[in-house]
């Protein structure tokens, strides 16, 4: 399959391994920043074929992973409600709020439906002008112009029984917060190509310039992982910051500007929330004044639920590369998938989850 089988080439991984053997003199500490990312470094054990002195370290871009506990809980509190159809991408059915997740909502009476696209929702509101349908709009910049169009289409048509639960958030801040953070390890980081081919990569020259760090946008096949991971050791090696495109079939420096212009019609940014981390300044996307009227929050007078994590969850190291999941004394005992105490063990691109998978000599 064209750009996919030739990303998965054995001898050009080996070749790229080789290459990052010769040239990584130090120690370096490297993180991606997307969850996918992580899963497929797991899956085909790169971090393992990895020389010793380059260590990978985790980010927090799961979305579902970095969705507060607040927005669960409200989540569970709408879908219950006799007169909503409660609508998201299925891999939220499983995050844990306090006491409960979405599916035993479902199991409980719930009107709760997989959706794969928010213009899906809005078509069950078309359909169901007596409901109220709600859609949980989580995610990173990548997600965000389609929930935008989602609220757009349903302003233009005038669907007033529609409504979003918002918990959108951006990376840029993330990796802000991560660098500025005093235990910060990170020197260089991998970022997301699907977010990059969003909004482009020249929101992250700022942040290389400001903590003079290397960013290098690439894929999530082993050969353009391989690729991203010996750019960075070259920069870091060097002493040189900035960002350097390893994606170029899918990324370029300006983004899609289409996409980027109804994010900044529907969505204004706001402080936000991130689970197991806390809050992030300007760090996410709400609704603007003039969509108000489709914020699930408002709506259904929501507002004032809070919650607290587990003590026992150490997510939020995980999410800001400070320990590894297998280091956290809860993983695999009392945090497993089927009683899992985060999102990030039960989320398809958690942290937790991906070693749970791909490390097998944890249980030995």
């Amino acid at each position: 399959m064209k750009y996919i089988d030739e990303y998965r080439d054995p001898a050009l991984a080996r070749n790229l391994l080789q290459e990052i053997r010769r040239k990584a003199t130090r120690h370096w500490t490297i993180m991606e920043i997307c969850g996918g990312q992580t899963h497929s470094i797991l899956r085909n054990g790169i971090d393992q074929l990895l020389p010793e002195s380059i260590e990978l370290v985790h980010g927090p871009g799961c979305p579902v992973c970095v969705t507060p506990l607040e927005s669960i809980e409200r989540a569970l509190v709408i879908a219950a409600r006799k007169e909503v159809i409660f609508t998201s991408f299925g891999d939220m059915l499983r995050v844990p709020g306090s006491s409960k997740d979405l599916f035993m909502v479902r199991s409980e009476g719930g009107d709760v439906r997989i959706v794969f696209s928010p213009l899906d929702a809005l078509q069950i509101a078309r359909a169901n002008p007596a409901k109220e349908v709600v859609f949980f709009a989580v995610g990173f910049e990548t997600t965000a112009p389609a929930n935008a169009m989602a609220v757009w289409q349903a302003a233009r048509e005038g669907i007033e029984n529609f409504s979003v639960l918002a918990s959108q958030v951006m990376v840029p801040p993330a990796m802000r917060a991560i660098l500025s953070s005093p235990g910060n390890r990170v020197q260089g980081f991998l970022a997301a190509g699907h977010v990059c081919a969003v909004m482009g990569y020249e929101e992250y020259e700022p942040v290389a310039r400001e903590f003079h760090v290397p960013i290098v946008p690439t894929g999530f096949e082993p050969v353009d992982l391989l690729a991203g991971i010996l750019q960075t050791v070259e920069l870091l090696e060097e002493g040189r910051a900035g960002v350097v495109n390893r994606y170029g079939r899918v990324v370029s420096r300006e983004g899609n500007r289409h996409a980027q212009e109804i994010i900044r019609q529907v969505f204004k940014v706001t402080d936000r929330q991130w689970r197991g981390i806390g809050l992030i300044p300007q760090s996410g996307l709400g609704l603007r004044e003039s969509f108000a009227r489709f914020d699930a929050v408002t709506k259904f007078d929501v507002a004032h639920i809070s919650a607290s994590e587990s003590p026992l969850c150490m997510s939020g190291s995980v999410l800001q590369g400070i320990l590894k999941p297998d280091g956290c004394p809860a993983f695999a005992r009392e945090c497993t998938p089927e009683h899992p105490l985060g999102a990030t063990m039960v989320s398809s691109e958690g942290a937790c989850a991906a070693y749970y998978n791909y490390h097998r000599n944890i249980f030995q």
